[in-house]
């Protein structure tokens, strides 16, 4: 487990530390929110992560919480401690904007079920992270807010959508970041930016946001959200730590059935029969893996192996190549009837990705695949979920890169066609698992040309204390490294 620095300035210490400290009044939030209020004076000029900061907000927020700990108020888990929020997530009073001026002008009447929870737990909401336009993108840059860079290397992207979560984390801006995945927006920012990201079962914690209207020639009209969104996406947190992870993912557990795949009460901790077994699963056959990904997953099977775990290679897994193909599939289907708001508000390099990923599906599943095509996408989707859910039982988890690649040079979806359709293939690993709508999460195993590195690790449905034991037992045994930001940038990476 990691020893907390006791000379750490406060934006440096975990989430799980700081709340001990803030119940047992060591420090104040007040003193905590000012630290973190001073990190992204000194790094966000420079990096972009966070937008739509309201210091004296969260100042009053940090105060309140302050003086709960001082009446001996019961205190929720993550009381006093500073957490950021992704632009396309309602938070009252903010804009959900994704990213699109169109969209910049309205405050969000109320919050999504998951905002409900961080604000219920006590947490100090500091900041609204930044995503591409339409959160539809493995970069972080759109026309409204700009470019969010990632600490590590300005030239590289900080991941997509919750690129701006990420690179706030790595930056040392908050200790906990709320983001939400489709298709790796939690997972692979956290990679791409050296820190953890978690994507529960779907259910697990509520997708539920206050609803959204559209006038139409027949009147106002509650927007409906497509097929995969409901049974795909998930809300989830961005952490420093797997500790602090954990911590986050229980705070954001909350049973809601408003949400269609809702769950009814908090999923207890499943047993384990026997010794957990990892399979190691390095590709699918469709994909070269760059050297530093392959030393990733070697090195995280190495500790996994020192900690106690079994792990044994699998040649393939074919269910992960199929899964990520029917991805293509849904996700981009379910799409096609946003492209006229796309033109009509996106900006120029939306567009041009969306244009050039669907010619990478168009390459899968034809220019436009049929109805009886989609309709058996979804039908062998429950029959993959069946056949993974059987592999995995009670005692296995998968251990996978994250991408064949390291993390793509920024704006590569918008190069050509032809790179676009690279990153697709490259990313098998985070488009798989959605579609499935397994639980997963992304730790730090290695660096490679400066950049960190990290393997995913893929549980059973609500199995989200198996996949985390598996990721503390990778960060106890691995260096921890964070980039050099400060004052000026440096992609040179310090141990600490």
């Amino acid at each position: 487990m990691e020893t907390q620095n006791p000379d750490a300035q406060l934006w440096q210490r975990t989430a799980t530390d700081l709340a001990r400290a803030i119940r047992q009044r060591e420090v104040s939030s007040e003193e905590v929110v000012r630290s973190c209020l001073a990190r992204i004076e000194e790094t966000n000029p420079r990096l972009n992560a966070l937008v739509d900061i309201r210091p004296e907000r969260a100042l009053a927020d940090a105060r309140r919480a302050d003086r709960a700990v001082a009446a001996g108020d019961e205190l929720g888990p993550l009381h006093g401690i500073p957490v950021s929020t992704k632009i396309n997530t309602d938070q009252r009073g903010f804009a959900t904007s994704h990213g699109v001026a169109a969209l910049a002008g309205h405050s969000a009447e109320g919050d999504a079920a998951c905002v409900t929870a961080l604000r219920e737990s006590g947490a100090i909401l500091l900041g609204r992270s930044n995503a591409p336009a339409f959160s539809y993108r493995w970069f972080s840059t759109n026309s409204l807010h700009g470019r969010t860079l990632n600490p590590w290397d300005a030239a590289r992207t900080p991941g997509g959508s919750s690129g701006g979560a990420s690179s706030s984390l790595a930056a040392g801006m908050t200790p906990i970041a709320q983001g939400n995945d489709i298709g790796g927006s939690i997972r692979y920012p956290a990679a791409c930016c050296g820190v953890v990201g978690i994507r529960p079962t779907v259910g697990r914690v509520s997708g539920w946001t206050p609803p959204a209207y559209a006038d139409t020639p027949a009147g106002r009209k509650q927007i409906d959200l497509p097929p995969t969104v409901q049974a795909c996406a998930v809300e989830g947190p961005l952490a420093r730590t797997v500790a602090d992870a954990r911590l986050a993912l229980n705070v954001m557990t909350t049973p809601d059935l408003r949400d269609p795949y809702g769950i009814p009460v908090p999923p207890a901790r499943l047993s384990e029969e026997g010794k957990v077994k990892v399979s190691v699963v390095r590709g699918i056959g469709t994909v070269k893996n760059h050297p530093g990904v392959d030393q990733a997953v070697s090195d995280a099977a190495a500790r996994l192996a020192d900690a106690g775990y079994e792990v044994e290679e699998l040649d393939d897994l074919p269910l992960l190549a199929e899964a990520a193909r029917i991805w293509a599939l849904l996700i981009y289907e379910d799409f096609r009837p946003m492209l006229p708001l796309v033109n009509e508000v996106g900006d120029d390099d939306i567009r041009t990705s969306l244009k050039y990923s669907f010619g990478a599906a168009a390459a899968i599943w034809g220019e436009r695949p049929s109805l009886a095509a989609y309709i058996q996408g979804w039908a062998r989707r429950a029959t993959l979920i069946t056949q993974l859910q059987q592999l995995l039982g009670t005692h296995r988890v998968l251990l996978t890169p994250v991408s064949a690649e390291l993390p793509f040079e920024q704006d590569a979806d918008i190069a050509s066609p032809e790179r676009a359709a690279e990153l697709i293939a490259a990313m098998w690993p985070m488009a798989a698992v959605p579609v499935l709508g397994f639980p997963a999460v992304t730790v730090p195993s290695a660096l490679s040309e400066g950049l960190p590195v990290s393997v995913q690790l893929i549980g059973g449905r609500y199995a989200e204390e198996r996949i985390l034991d598996a990721a503390q037992a990778i960060e106890d045994r691995t260096p921890r490294y964070v980039p050099s930001v400060g004052g000026q940038h440096s992609s040179d990476a310090r141990s600490v």
